[in-house]
């Protein structure tokens, strides 16, 4: 048997750079204080030595982990089939690995697995947490805020007066804000759909609504009652943001209104639903019911028979914007960390036009 291969040492790394251990320590550690040819030296020889830090080591100097989790208030057979979860993530990845950090991802399928994710972020395995799909009554803001680890949500919280989300604001430096969360313009963008339905000469438009125990979906609901303030109330269905969720509440809407023209649903997985049905029952799209959906997730929108006719949030761009809010955080520099005064960052929304309206 072969004997294991030996690591390198900041010994030897110092000794390729002609430089003291702690000269190697501070600059693979990102600490300050050594002059840039130095640097530069040290930096030569890791790379030539393959030097690889130790975690541990490193972790007791800089007190971080390069660890974030990303925790969805979801069922894993939720998340693995729904695509918004998938570029949420691929955003959120690619800003992580950017900087040189894990993304640790955490999964809840109840309230047991509430404490599971509380006990984790407390025991000091990652250095924050990027948190979305969060509903009204659900646990995990007290708990992640027991943990007290810095937080970015997804999606606008929904608690009113604001207490909860006074602790998820301190960072590394002990400062204290708002909550800050990364969001799209749902409810602007629920009015250029049902503008648009209207613009089409639709006068009975119906909405297919999300859980309304997300702020996301009580927004999009908002914004269609902006523009139909005067909807016949049989009109509005709920939907679970799924597509079995569309196809229900498309029956439910076409056995109370047969009449309908339009449908709003609030976003493209339950669109797409909502298209089986009207197949079903013989409708055509778009000439005796225009469908609008809400997402522009392509695997889902541009595969719908027809083409569905959506409202386009940028879902990789706030994973990545969540990433980077949440690394700037982290920033050990508490003139650094104090750059994040907003609250709140809203992505606008575009209507991409196809054949379903």
């Amino acid at each position: 048997m072969s004997e294991a291969v030996s690591r390198p040492t900041l010994e030897a790394v110092a000794a390729r750079a002609g430089v003291s251990r702690a000269t190697v320590s501070r600059v693979v550690n990102g600490g300050d204080g050594v002059r840039e040819p130095l640097v530069e030296r040290v930096r030569r020889a890791v790379e030539e030595l393959g030097y690889v830090p130790n975690q541990a080591a490193r972790s007791l100097v800089t007190r971080r982990h390069d660890a974030v989790a990303v925790v969805i208030a979801e069922p894993e057979t939720r998340v693995f089939a729904d695509p918004f979860f998938a570029l949420q993530l691929r955003g959120i990845s690619k800003e992580l690995t950017a900087h040189d950090n894990q993304l640790v991802l955490l999964l809840t399928e109840g309230r047991d697995d509430h404490a599971r994710v509380g006990r984790y972020l407390a025991g000091g395995h990652v250095d924050g947490a990027l948190v979305f799909s969060l509903h009204l009554d659900d646990a995990l803001p007290g708990l992640i805020q027991g943990a007290g680890v810095p937080t970015v949500f997804g999606g606008r919280p929904g608690w009113s007066d604001g207490g909860l989300l006074q602790a998820f604001g301190s960072g590394p430096a002990g400062e204290t804000s708002t909550a800050v969360y990364v969001d799209s313009d749902n409810r602007g963008g629920a009015r250029d759909a049902v503008r648009h339905l209207v613009g089409l000469g639709r006068r009975r438009v119906a909405h297919i609504a999300g859980p309304l125990d997300q702020t996301s979906a009580v927004d999009r609901l908002d914004g269609f009652r902006d523009v139909m303030a005067d909807a016949d109330p049989r009109l509005i269905a709920e939907g679970d943001f799924t597509p079995a969720g569309g196809e229900r509440a498309m029956r439910e809407l076409l056995d109370r209104c047969p009449d309908l023209d339009a449908v709003f649903a609030a976003n493209d997985l339950m669109a797409s639903g909502a298209l089986r049905v009207l197949r079903e029952r013989g409708r055509r799209v778009p000439e005796d019911v225009a469908v609008v959906g809400f997402d522009d997730m392509l695997p889902v929108a541009e595969q719908t028979d027809p083409p569905l006719t959506t409202i386009r949030q940028d879902i990789e761009e706030m994973g990545r914007l969540m990433a980077r809010l949440l690394l700037r955080r982290l920033r050990r520099n508490p003139a650094e960390a104090g750059e994040d005064a907003a609250t709140g960052v809203v992505l606008p929304t575009t209507l991409v036009r196809r054949a379903s309206a």
